[in-house]
């Protein structure tokens, strides 16, 4: 007898979820990660179905930070249904309106002040008694920047350093470890940009794609956001919002003790970290996941690099070896593959 497939597996087990039910699967665009997602019409209700395969994808941490994420009155999916060991979810419908499709030059102050006040909320969600937030450590960030040197510099662009620019370019890196490092830890989402917030109905911002939680810098959401690696905003609207979230922080948050200049260094070096990382998952997931959509997103990464390690001088090998090497050795190779 045949084994079933994904699909058929998830419509039998929907069939015994929603007894008696008119049930329609529509599939929709997927994240960047094994996860597929699907539009489920119940009758006249809609739900959002995930197929995450246990194997591949950590859904105890999902389940558990929703939980945590909620307690903190944060706006989360709520998980109507799960099947641990298929790894099978139904989640509340959200609807289709990411803060992304909302945002302009003149809605984009307005919205992202609104997002973060969020933020406190997240930096104090707690570990759950079935999941322990990862702490965002040395080793995990050098492997997150290692992945823009084996992935984009070497397996996407073929480039190759030698001893002493590698020797440059770990010198660089540690600069980045060490600032993320010396900042007060608080939870951290993680990937909390204008994607994976969703204006809902109602006027709220729903929170998504937060299982990647762990406990990290405190400038790491906010430059996530601020700093976008799908769209770029002006340099003074970003500089007058982190100003204000920095406010913020100083009267709830007086334990840390914040200063204005080493805030914003901070919030740069973050910024550039998280690039870095970026640039090089974009590269990943077309090579080893076939998923080409992110390349277009790469350009944008490297300029954010280019000009933020720029006005560091510990930084300035890597602003020139992105701005000499890596990003003409990108516009060469698109070049190459125009029809």
């Amino acid at each position: 007898m045949a084994i079933a497939t994904r699909r058929e597996q998830l419509q039998q087990w929907l069939a015994v979820v929603f007894p008696n039910s008119s049930l329609q699967l529509t599939q929709l665009n997927g994240d960047a990660g094994f996860r597929c997602y699907y539009r489920l019409q119940r009758d006249d209700k809609y739900h959002i179905v995930v197929d995450a395969p246990p194997d591949k994808v950590n859904n105890l941490a999902f389940v558990e930070m929703a939980d945590a994420f909620a307690k903190q009155n944060l706006c989360v999916p709520e998980i109507i249904a799960y099947q641990a060991s298929l790894g099978f979810m139904c989640l509340e419908d959200f609807g289709d309106t990411l803060l992304a499709d909302k945002l302009t030059t003149t809605t984009m102050d307005s919205l992202y002040q609104q997002a973060l006040l969020l933020l406190p909320k997240v930096a104090q969600v707690e570990s759950s008694k079935l999941w322990s937030l990862p702490v965002y450590d040395r080793a995990l960030l050098q492997l997150e920047l290692d992945i823009f040197k084996d992935w984009l510099v070497g397996a996407h662009l073929c480039l190759e350093l030698d001893n002493n620019e590698l020797e440059q370019l770990q010198d660089c890196f540690d600069v980045l470890v060490n600032s993320a490092l010396e900042q007060p830890r608080v939870t951290v989402h993680r990937d909390f940009h204008s994607r994976n917030l969703m204006l809902l109905d109602n006027g709220e911002i729903g929170v998504i794609d937060f299982q990647d939680a762990v406990q990290g810098p405190i400038t790491y959401d906010l430059v996530s956001l601020l700093r976008d690696c799908y769209v770029r905003w002006d340099d003074q609207q970003v500089d007058d919002l982190r100003k204000q979230y920095l406010q913020q922080l100083t009267v709830h948050r007086p334990e840390f003790n914040l200063d204005e200049l080493t805030f914003s260094r901070w919030f740069d070096l973050m910024g550039l970290q998280r690039h870095i990382k970026a640039a090089g998952i974009f590269a990943r997931l077309y090579h080893r996941d076939g998923k080409a959509g992110y390349l277009a997103d790469i350009p944008l990464t490297l300029t954010y690099i280019i000009d933020i390690a720029g006005k560091y001088p510990a930084l300035q090998f890597l602003s020139q070896l992105v701005k000499n090497k890596v990003l003409p050795a990108l516009q060469n190779q698109a070049v190459e593959l125009t029809p």
